[in-house]
């Protein structure tokens, strides 16, 4: 029953990159690098998407939740034992925040409720990607690859200290195979002291943008599986199809119908308690997520597909 489709990454903008040879300035280009215009396409994009999976997940023909092959023998040591993941990646992270952590524990929480055996990110493990620069390769090929640029790492890792991005507005996106926690570049919303809404004018598609080409200008091929406009935290994964089945293993559409329900009165709340424009114009803790704060970026490599891998190098944080 457990439906195995690979999920493409659309940006549903409307935005084309192909015009450009750092495909981040596109959305920057289109937005005319206008903050308030960065956040709204972020926002449209998850939305969009979020319209687009609850048709398709409520739609009759619906075959189920796509599990995760690979989770699902790294959680479950019976189903082969062994087993090691094989793929490979060279990344550069943000760790979220104390406070964004204990926001997305109540949200895992909430969702355990209809979905008591949904693989959940763990506390540490959680992480925003700014840049994957390859993935899916061996060992040594991302050895080579990191040997190459070594000595450019720490200045990459450490670029948010002095260029700080807030990320806000949270909300649960979602698709047949994983839950995210979703963000919007603030603009100009909630600012604490020391902030001016002109820091707000970098955003993290800028972010983004720098670390593509600092990577480019060292010599590295970033092969990225996606430059949508979205920052997110992957926070469940599908590993098991029993919380959507009926007492004899088939589908029960009404099930996948509580689980949406449940994310939609979690997006309620989140908006309610974490947005700016339900607190008076404040952000309440966690509801912000400053990029490089505590931590700076973490470089990793290896099998990191679900939060772990090796630690090339630690950004310094602030």
């Amino acid at each position: 029953m457990a439906n195995q489709a690979v999920n493409t990454f659309e940006d549903l903008t409307g935005v084309s990159t192909s015009s450009f040879s750092n495909p981040y300035d596109a959305l920057i280009s289109a937005c005319e690098d206008d903050p308030v215009r960065i956040q709204e396409k972020y926002q449209l994009h998850r939305t969009t998407r979020n319209a687009q999976q609850k048709v398709k997940m409520l739609d009759t023909s619906f075959q189920g939740v796509n599990i995760d092959p690979i989770l699902l023998r790294l959680e479950d040591a019976t189903v082969e034992p062994g087993f090691k993941d094989p793929r490979n990646c060279f990344v550069f992270w943000g760790r979220p925040t104390e406070q964004v952590k204990d926001m997305i524990a109540r949200v895992q929480q909430e969702l355990r409720t209809v979905a008591p055996n949904l693989w959940l990110m763990p506390r540490d493990n959680q992480h925003i990607t700014v840049l994957e620069v390859t993935h899916s390769k061996t060992a040594p090929e991302i050895q080579q690859l990191v040997d190459s640029v070594r000595d450019k790492i720490p200045a990459m890792a450490d670029y948010t200290h002095e260029h700080r991005t807030r990320l806000i507005k949270p909300l649960i996106g979602y698709d047949a195979s994983a839950i995210a926690l979703s963000f919007v570049p603030a603009a100009g919303e909630g600012l604490h002291s020391g902030r001016t809404p002109e820091d707000d004018k970098f955003t993290y598609h800028h972010l983004r943008r720098d670390m593509f080409s600092m990577c480019r200008d060292a010599g590295l091929q970033v092969e990225s599986r996606y430059v949508v406009p979205s920052s997110h935290l992957t926070i469940g994964r599908f590993i098991y199809t029993k919380d959507q089945e009926d007492g004899n293993g088939s589908l029960d559409p009404e099930k996948t119908k509580a689980l949406i329900d449940k994310i939609e009165e979690i997006n309620a709340w989140l908006q309610k308690d974490y947005w700016p424009g339900h607190n008076e114009g404040k952000i309440p803790a966690g509801g912000e997520f400053n990029v490089g704060q505590e931590k700076g970026l973490h470089c990793g490599t290896g099998p990191l597909w679900y939060g772990g891998g090796d630690a090339v190098h630690l950004g310094k944080g602030y």
